[in-house]
C-alpha cells in the first residue's frame, strides 16, 4: 500500500506567523486566525474534515454496493467541532451529515448501513477517540 505524504511549514510567531499546508497539487495558507477565528485560509481541522468526509462517502458507497443497492450519489459533510477547555483546544465532536440517492433501499436499512459505516471508514477508525454522529438522509 502507498504511503501518503503532506507537508506543513510554519514561519513566525504563533499569533502573527503563517503556514503553508501542501500535498500533491494542493497548497493552502493557514494561520492562527484561520484556525481559531474566521481568518482567510484553511486549517488542520478543516482538512481533517475533508479527509473524513471523503473517506466516509467512499466507505458508505462500498457498503451499499455490497448490499446490492449501489448509490447513484453520496454527499458527506464533516462538521469538526473545535472547543476550548481547561487543557486547551480539542476536537470535541465530529458530525457527519450524509445525503445519498440509493434506488431500491428502504430508509431503515439505509440508516443501519450509514451508522455501521462509521466503523468501516478508515479515517473514522483513526479518529475513534472523538465522539461522532451520523445524520443520514435518503434523497
Amino acid at each position: 500500500m502507498p504511503t501518503r505524504n503532506a507537508t506543513a511549514v510554519w514561519q513566525g510567531t504563533f499569533k502573527e506567523g503563517t503556514g503553508k499546508l501542501s500535498y500533491g497539487s494542493f497548497e493552502q495558507n493557514y494561520s492562527a486566525p484561520s484556525r481559531f477565528e474566521d481568518g482567510a485560509g484553511t486549517n488542520p481541522e478543516e482538512l481533517l474534515g475533508a479527509a473524513h468526509a471523503g473517506c466516509y462517502a467512499m466507505a458508505l458507497n462500498l457498503t451499499l454496493e455490497r448490499n446490492g443497492t449501489p448509490a447513484k450519489r453520496v454527499s458527506t459533510t464533516a462538521k469538526v467541532h473545535l472547543t476550548k477547555g481547561e487543557a486547551g483546544f480539542a476536537i470535541s465532536k465530529i458530525d457527519l451529515d450524509v445525503e445519498a440517492e440509493v434506488p431500491g433501499i428502504d430508509n431503515s436499512k439505509f440508516q443501519e448501513m450509514a451508522e455501521a459505516t462509521k466503523t468501516g471508514c478508515i479515517v473514522s477508525r483513526a479518529l475513534s477517540a472523538v465522539p461522532m454522529t451520523v445524520n443520514a438522509k435518503l434523497v
